[in-house]
């Protein structure tokens, strides 16, 4: 086996000592936008990888999850490890029905491998559209995709830059899944909250079938200040944001804590402090109930109860 990788350059590793949350999370609370890193020396990094993170495996987001309150996660792919899931599925299998997977797969896929996911807990794609994350794929090969997973009942996860909607949400209403966007389609909060950029995302969003993501504050803000040293109104530059979201789409809205928080370079947030962000955006039990436990389970655990 050959050796390791070195990290990025200036690379941020996730929070060791996370604080404890004010908050208390409802019980069944679902983390719905999380990864798994490696670790390196048993799920090597993809090769086409534009990234070398720190190693993050299943062990640390489960004490994270425990530590947290939080009851299931839902594990996005990485783009580090490319199409290989393996590390992902390994947690889901670890995670003993507590957790489900967004995988990344190729056009090729075949219905064998689908099948296989599937009984892992998969539950979904991943469309990566962040030039600098990823090679994007042909709109053909993603309506490939989004056909073969339809069948199984799966849906799409679309990862966008607000500035790019205009020329891909025709494409988006054309595909055969319900369609879940990635920290609220990565608006540009020092624009106006009810300006036409994100007006736009809001109308996108009404007239398809799509869930948002009210995530990544700390990706999203400008101005913070950031989610450390006690900090428990951090981020106010999104609240904004995510408020519009919890309020326009209540049944369809998730949130998720984004550790290992890939590709920061400001600053790594304390996970603890971002529990105590989301009373914040979903300000009362109801929309906090929605928001953590109903509607994360509505579409990952349908049927199930808490």
């Amino acid at each position: 086996m050959s050796a390791p990788s070195p990290k990025s350059p200036d690379w941020l590793d996730w929070c060791p000592d996370p604080s404890e949350p004010a908050f208390e999370l409802p019980p069944g609370t679902v983390d719905s936008h999380c990864h798994v890193f490696g670790p390196q020396a048993e799920f090597p990094f993809a090769p086409e990888r534009k990234y070398t993170p720190c190693d993050g495996g299943k062990e640390q987001l489960f004490a994270l999850r425990d530590h947290l309150g939080i009851s299931r996660n839902v594990i996005v792919q990485a783009t580090c490890h490319g199409a290989d899931n393996s590390a992902m599925v390994d947690a889901l299998h670890a995670a003993d029905g507590r957790a489900r997977g967004v995988a990344t797969v190729r056009p090729d896929v075949s219905d064998a491998e689908l099948r296989a996911l599937d009984a892992a807990g998969v539950r979904g794609v991943r469309f990566n559209f962040l030039r600098r994350l990823v090679n994007t794929a042909s709109e053909e090969d993603l309506t490939a995709v989004a056909n073969k997973v339809a069948s199984l009942g799966w849906h799409v996860v679309l990862y966008f830059e607000s500035d790019d909607l205009p020329e891909l949400e025709r494409f988006f209403g054309s595909l055969p899944t319900p369609l879940v966007v990635d920290h609220m389609g990565r608006p540009d909060v020092t624009q106006p909250v009810g300006g036409p950029r994100f007006t736009r995302f809001l109308r996108f969003a009404e007239r398809n079938d799509v869930w948002v993501k009210a995530t990544c504050p700390e990706r999203l803000s400008v101005t913070g200040p950031p989610a450390l040293e006690g900090q428990r109104h951090a981020y106010t530059d999104v609240v904004p944001y995510a408020r519009r979201v919890v309020e326009e789409f209540p049944d369809r809205v998730l949130w998720g804590t984004d550790w290992p928080h890939p590709n920061l370079t400001g600053h790594m947030p304390d996970d603890g402090l971002l529990v105590d962000h989301v009373p914040h955006v979903a300000v009362t039990a109801e929309q906090q109930r929605k928001l953590l436990v109903d509607n994360p389970m509505s579409l990952y655990w349908p049927g199930e109860g808490v």
